[in-house]
C-alpha cells in the first residue's frame, strides 16, 4: 500500500504518453470492431479496408484529442469535466468520420469506412479511454482518503445552496465530509429524501437525529448562516461536540466550492452577530469624496478598517499616520494591490512630537481628520501612566490644536467605554481627551473662530482587535491551553471591527460639533461564556479554563454611560448622543497643560493624583493608585 502511495504521489504521466496510449486504445478499438462485425473468412480479404479505417479513425481522435485536451491532465486528479471532454472528442471524431464515409459514398459509391464498425470501435474506445481513468482515480482517492480523517456531515439548508454543497463535496477529493443527511426549517420537508439521504427538522429532535447518524459536522448554507447568530442552534450543536462549518454562495456554481475548497470551519465572531448595521452612505460620501483624509492610526484594527471603508467614497488623498512601521508597511502593501489608483502616503510618525505632527499639517493640509491612534491596554498603561498622558493625551491635543490652526473640516476621536467612570489611567487619559475636544468645540463654536467640527465617538471591545480577548483566547486553545478569565463573571460589549468603522463614518457625518456619539453595543458578552464557547468550535476537549484574577484598572462591568448621563436619540437607530457634564475651555486648558508637564516627572501617583482632580469620578480598582482615593491617602498636591 505504501509503495502504491509512493508511485501515485511521485509519478505523473508525460502527456505524450497518454496520447500514445490513446491512439493505441484507438487503433485496437477498430481492430476489435472488424473482428466483431466480420468472421475470420470475411475478414482476410479486408486488409486494405481496416487500414484506411484505422488510418481514419486515428487521424480524426489525434485532432478532437488535441482540441479538447484529453490527454493533458493528470490521470489520478481526473475529474467529470475531463470524463465531458473525453466523450466530446469522441463524437466529434465519430460525426466527422462518419460525414467523410458519407461524402466519399455519395460522391464515389465508396464506403470509406462501414458504420456498423465506426459506431462499435466508438463504443469500446470510449469505454477503454475512460474506465482506466476511473479506476486509477479511484485507487489514488482510496489511498488518499486513508491519510485523513472523514466526518460524517449533515447540510443545514435543503435549497440550491444546500444541495450544491452536497454536490461539491460529493465531487471533492480527498473528500473529509461524508454526507449524513440534511436539515430544514420547513415542516413540509420532514421524511423526504435528498441525494439519497434523509431530511431532518431543525427542531427539539434534531439532536436525536445527530446522534443516531453520529453527526461529527454540520455545513451550513449561506441562506442559514444568519440563524445561527439569531437562534440556539449553534449553542446546542456545539454541546454534541458537532463541529460547524460555513460555505460560500454557490448558487450558481458548485464545481467553485470544488476549485477553491472554500468551506471552512465557523469562528467564534460568525456566531457573535448582530442584526445588520445600515448607514446612509450618500451622506457619508458627500463628506469624503474629493477630500483628504488624515488617519492617525492608520495601522491598528480600528484605524486600518476606517482607511479601507473611507477608500471606497473615493477620497483625493488619505494620508495615514502611525509610529508602527512594520504594520504600516503592510497597510501600504494593501493599498498597492487594492487602491493603486488611490493617493495615500503612509507616514511613520508620533502624535505626540508636535513639530512632525505640524509639517504634515502643513505640508498636506488634512480637510477631515479621523484620530485613532492611542494606546489602549489597560494594564500597560496602569505601569506606563507618563507614556499614557504623552501619547493619547498630549497627542490628541496637538491633533486637535493643529487641526483648528489649518482649518481642518471635522474631527472625528475614537473613544472607548472605558472613559466612563473610568477605572484605570487608559480610560480616564481618554476621558480627559473627550474633555478637551468637547470644550475646544465649544469654545470655537461660541467665537466663530474656526469651522472645525469636532466629534467624538465611544464604543465598546470590537471582535478581534490587535490585543483583544479572541485572538489571545485563539492563541491559547492552538498552545493547548489553559484559557485564562480574570474572572468568573466578567462581561463586555462586543462589535464588529467593520460595524464600528461604519458608525464611527455615520456619526462624524452627523455631528454638529461638540457631541460625544455612544453606539448601541447590543447585549453584553459574559467573557467566560465566550471561552467555552471557543473551545467547543475547536473541537478540542482537553482545554481548561483558569481565573487569574482581576487585572490592576479592570472593572467587572463596562460601561457606555456614566451615572450622570443621558442620552439623546438621532437619525440612526444605533447611534446615541451622550448628555455629558460640559467643561469650559478656560477652565480645564490650563489643567490639562499642567497634566502633561506633570507627565515628564514620570512620578505615576503624581500624574494620577491630577488626573483625579481632572476626572473626579475617576476611582482605581485593583491597583496602586487606588489609595489616593482613600479618605486620608497621600496629598495628591
Amino acid at each position: 500500500m505504501n509503495f502504491l502511495r509512493r508511485i501515485f504521489a511521485s509519478k505523473v504521466l508525460p502527456s505524450w504518453v497518454i496520447l500514445l496510449i490513446d491512439s493505441g486504445i484507438t487503433v485496437g478499438a477498430v481492430v476489435v470492431a472488424f473482428m466483431l462485425r466480420y468472421s475470420a473468412t470475411e475478414l482476410e480479404p479486408r486488409g486494405n479496408e481496416v487500414l484506411i479505417s484505422i488510418g481514419l479513425v486515428l487521424l480524426f481522435n489525434l485532432i478532437y484529442f488535441k482540441a479538447f485536451h484529453t490527454f493533458s491532465n493528470v490521470l489520478r486528479f481526473s475529474s467529470f469535466t475531463d470524463m465531458i471532454h473525453v466523450s466530446a472528442a469522441l463524437i466529434c471524431s465519430y460525426l466527422s468520420s462518419l460525414l467523410v464515409s458519407l461524402v466519399s459514398y455519395l460522391g464515389f459509391r465508396f464506403l470509406l469506412v462501414d458504420v456498423a464498425v465506426l459506431t462499435i470501435s466508438y463504443v469500446a474506445t470510449f469505454v477503454l479511454m475512460v474506465l482506466p481513468r476511473m479506476f486509477i482515480k479511484s485507487i489514488n482517492e482510496s489511498l488518499n482518503e486513508d491519510n485523513i480523517q472523514t466526518y460524517n456531515t449533515f447540510i443545514y439548508g435543503t435549497k440550491r445552496g444546500g444541495i450544491n454543497i452536497a454536490k461539491a463535496i460529493r465531487n471533492t477529493r480527498p473528500n473529509k465530509f461524508h454526507l449524513k443527511g440534511f436539515v430544514a426549517d420547513d415542516p413540509m420537508m420532514k421524511g423526504k429524501v435528498m441525494m439519497g439521504v434523509n431530511v431532518y427538522l431543525n427542531d427539539e429532535n434534531l439532536i436525536d437525529s445527530i446522534r443516531e447518524n453520529h453527526v461529527e459536522a454540520l455545513i451550513v448554507s449561506p441562506v442559514k448562516a444568519d440563524l445561527l447568530k439569531e437562534t440556539d442552534i449553534a449553542d446546542r450543536l456545539l454541546r454534541e461536540n458537532v463541529a460547524i462549518y460555513l460555505a460560500p454562495d454557490l448558487t450558481d456554481d458548485w464545481q467553485g466550492l470544488q476549485r477553491a475548497n472554500l468551506i471552512r470551519q465557523a469562528q467564534i465572531e460568525d456566531l457573535l452577530g448582530r442584526e445588520p448595521i445600515h448607514i446612509n452612505m450618500q451622506k457619508v460620501a458627500s463628506h469624503l469624496e474629493g477630500k483628504r483624509v488624515l488617519i492617525t492610526g492608520a495601522a491598528g484594527s480600528i484605524g486600518s478598517e476606517i482607511m479601507r471603508q473611507v477608500a471606497i467614497f473615493n477620497p483625493y488623498q488619505l494620508i495615514l499616520v502611525d509610529q508602527a512601521e512594520t504594520p504600516l508597511h503592510d497597510i501600504r502593501l494593501e493599498l498597492k494591490n487594492k487602491w493603486s489608483n488611490l493617493e495615500a502616503p503612509t507616514l511613520v510618525a508620533d502624535i505626540s512630537n508636535q513639530k512632525r505632527m505640524e509639517e504634515i499639517f502643513r505640508q498636506y493640509c488634512p480637510e477631515y481628520v479621523f484620530h485613532a491612534a492611542a494606546y489602549k491596554h489597560v494594564p500597560m498603561m496602569e505601569d506606563n501612566v507618563s507614556e499614557a498622558i504623552q501619547n493619547n493625551v498630549l497627542g490628541t491635543k496637538i491633533l486637535a490644536d493643529l487641526s483648528v490652526k489649518y482649518g481642518v473640516e471635522r474631527f472625528v476621536m475614537i473613544s472607548t467605554d472605558k472613559a466612563v467612570n473610568p477605572s484605570n489611567v487608559m480610560g480616564c487619559s481618554k476621558r480627559i481627551c473627550e474633555i478637551y475636544i468637547q470644550a475646544l468645540a465649544k469654545k470655537i463654536q461660541k467665537d466663530n473662530s474656526a469651522p472645525t467640527q469636532f466629534i467624538t465617538t465611544r464604543f465598546g471591545n470590537v471582535l478581534g482587535s490587535n490585543g483583544s480577548v479572541i485572538p489571545l483566547f485563539r492563541q491559547q486553545i492552538e498552545r493547548g491551553g489553559p484559557i485564562t478569565v480574570t474572572h468568573p463573571d466578567i462581561i463586555r460589549y462586543f462589535m464588529t471591527i467593520p460595524e464600528a468603522c461604519q458608525l464611527v463614518l455615520e456619526a462624524g457625518s452627523m455631528g454638529q460639533g461638540g457631541e460625544i456619539f455612544v453606539f448601541d453595543m447590543g447585549q453584553p458578552v459574559k467573557i467566560l461564556d465566550l471561552a467555552k464557547k471557543m473551545i467547543r468550535l475547536s473541537g478540542r476537549t482537553d482545554i481548561k479554563v483558569e481565573f487569574t484574577g482581576l487585572r490592576h484598572g479592570e472593572k467587572l462591568y463596562e460601561e457606555l454611560l456614566s451615572n450622570n448621563e443621558n442620552t439623546k436619540p438621532t437619525s440612526h437607530d444605533k447611534i446615541m448622543i451622550a448628555d455629558v457634564q460640559e467643561h469650559d475651555f478656560e477652565d480645564i486648558a490650563d489643567d490639562i497643560e499642567d497634566l502633561i508637564q506633570a507627565s515628564y516627572s514620570f512620578d505615576s501617583m503624581r500624574i494620577v493624583s491630577r488626573m483625579k482632580d481632572l476626572v473626579p469620578e475617576f476611582r482605581s480598582l485593583n491597583s496602586p493608585y487606588s489609595i489616593l482615593d482613600s479618605v486620608g491617602g497621600v496629598n495628591r498636591h
